[in-house]
């Protein structure tokens, strides 16, 4: 580990485990509101798990290095394009955009209620929430 990623390390599993609680917990909110909403536009039941998947293709970044697999995560994994896509689907009638953006502020949800934040550049387990995973037990 180099310096500037053990330093990381210990910035990151310095988060407050209360404040990681009320992320966590409004995490599961979104889930669940994004799922509603995904029933509620009319999404097809038999794919909605299928869908909830798909967000997680924005890792394939890890591939080439860690700085690149953040950026394409976090481009996917923040509320904005999720809240673009709902919004803008609304707006144009067009059902197919407004469920994409359930489906992404659901997943979104369903990550960060599961303790999975935003990744910094260092390494896939170390995220705005705290250290992920095994590595979470060696810092």
């Amino acid at each position: 580990m180099t310096a500037s990623t053990l330093e990381a390390s210990e910035r990151i599993s310095a988060v407050d485990p209360s404040v990681r609680g009320w992320l966590r917990f409004e995490g599961a909110a979104a889930f669940i509101s994004g799922v509603a909403l995904f029933g509620w536009l009319g999404g097809p039941w038999l794919l909605v798990i299928p869908l909830l998947l798909v967000p997680d293709v924005s890792m394939v970044g890890y591939l080439r290095s860690p700085g690149l697999g953040a950026l394409t995560y976090n481009a996917v994994h923040t509320w904005a394009p999720g809240l673009l896509l709902l919004t803008a689907g609304l707006v144009a009638d067009a059902n197919v955009l407004a469920i994409a953006g359930a489906i992404l502020i659901a997943h979104v949800g369903m990550d960060r209620a599961a303790g999975y934040g935003l990744k910094l550049p260092t390494a896939f387990a170390d995220t705005h929430l705290g250290r992920i995973g095994k590595s979470r037990a060696q810092s």
